[in-house]
């Protein structure tokens, strides 16, 4: 535990992808003694895993797109979230403010680097996000969750330190438990899933690309796969029209006991599945997400794929007859998949959580500025800046 407990505000949008690792950074930093709150949105504060001792502030969060038209409105929320969290910095009194993306973390951020207060960003993907780049010339520290990271300006490396993306505790407990034993007459176990609400692509492709594997590997199959509920009975119907015993649900509880057993992954390529992938060490066939920002889901494939710990296919590519092909690649013997997975494992970060904890405490306790005193012409002239080069 730290010799002198400090206040840390975390700052996160309300998905998944930015809050699972803000929450375990919250418990982290709850443990070595620290108080911590967290500023997000409506949806944020309802996302499943809150940590139960972590207070949540809710602060607006205007969106500012391409088109001027809509900025007055953006501008007027970020206004607004940026005046309340001066409120709750001068009350908290943090001794840093860490933001994970997200519209809900720019006001606070903004607010962070204009009170002085020591600020964070954490990229959990393999480009910069929006609300990131807009703030990683003004930050104090980047976090990073791969050696390269594009949309990334040279001038701002000085201060980029990798640390990986944080996983639950569930998940890296598996990190130095062996590869589920795979032999020639073993059972392949495959684990399929599309995010929290699954993906229909997923169902569409799968049942039939495992179907034309060479019978020796198919009769061999054991399968488990998250399905949205509108898709999940004719999936049922395929899997036994293939006569593949596959087990199927809309959301599986306990993921992390399915990871442990599966010898390969066929999923989405989200910043917490790579990172929980390659804490564990998990062959994987990745199909990312074709609508994603700047194609981010593509990019955080490349380290795993160009270690040989698992293979990209594009959507638009993404048929059964080219599913069946990469699965004979990576599973085609026991070694070969007993590679991949090693391969993998490599390219995780175990030490995630504490490396962005220790970043993150290096930030002392300088008090908050009694007094902040910037124009509000000044204060619109610099959003109508970040939203013009956000929009180019």
């Amino acid at each position: 535990m730290s010799a002198a407990s400090r206040h840390y505000v975390l700052a996160a949008g309300g998905t998944g992808g930015h809050l699972i690792p803000a929450f375990a950074l919250a418990v982290e930093l709850e443990r070595r003694g620290h108080h911590v709150a967290l500023i997000t949105d409506e949806r944020g504060a309802r996302l499943p895993g809150k940590p139960h001792s972590l207070v949540a502030h809710v602060l607006p969060a205007g969106r500012l797109g391409k088109n001027p038209l809509h900025w007055p409105k953006g501008i007027e929320a970020i206004l607004e979230g940026r005046r309340m969290a001066l409120r709750l910095f001068e009350s908290f009194q943090p001794s840093a403010v860490v933001g994970f993306g997200g519209y809900p973390a720019f006001p606070a951020l903004w607010a962070a680097t204009s009170a002085g207060v020591p600020s964070v960003i954490h990229e959990q993907n393999a480009v910069l996000g929006r609300v990131n780049r807009l703030l990683a010339g003004r930050v104090d520290a980047i976090a990073t969750s791969y050696r390269d990271v594009a949309r990334l300006k040279p001038k701002h490396q000085g201060k980029v330190h990798v640390v990986g993306n944080p996983v639950r505790d569930a998940v890296l407990a598996l990190r130095d438990q062996p590869f589920p034993a795979f032999g020639p007459d073993s059972l392949l176990r495959v684990l399929v899933t599309g995010g929290s609400q699954g993906a229909s692509i997923l169902s569409d492709v799968v049942p039939d690309g495992l179907a034309m594997l060479p019978p020796a590997l198919r009769g061999r199959l054991q399968v488990t796969q998250q399905c949205r509920p509108e898709d999940i009975e004719a999936v049922r119907a395929r899997y036994a029209s293939h006569d593949i015993p596959a087990e199927l649900a809309t959301y599986f509880e306990n993921m992390a006991e399915r990871l442990a057993d599966a010898h390969l992954f066929i999923g989405r390529a989200g910043a917490s599945t790579i990172a929980e992938l390659t804490a564990v060490g998990r062959p994987a066939i990745l199909v990312p997400l074709p609508i994603a920002t700047d194609d981010h889901q593509a990019a955080n494939t490349r380290e795993v794929c160009a270690a040989g710990g698992a293979r990209m296919i594009r959507q638009d590519r993404f048929t059964s007859a080219e599913l069946a092909k990469q699965i004979q690649a990576i599973a085609q013997s026991p070694e070969t998949l007993a590679n991949a997975a090693h391969a993998a494992w490599n390219c995780g970060y175990p030490n995630a959580l504490a490396d962005l904890a220790d970043l993150v405490e290096s930030f002392g306790g300088a008090p908050l500025m009694d007094t902040i005193s910037i124009r509000e012409a000044a204060v619109t002239g610099a959003v109508l800046g970040a939203a013009a080069s956000a929009a180019g």
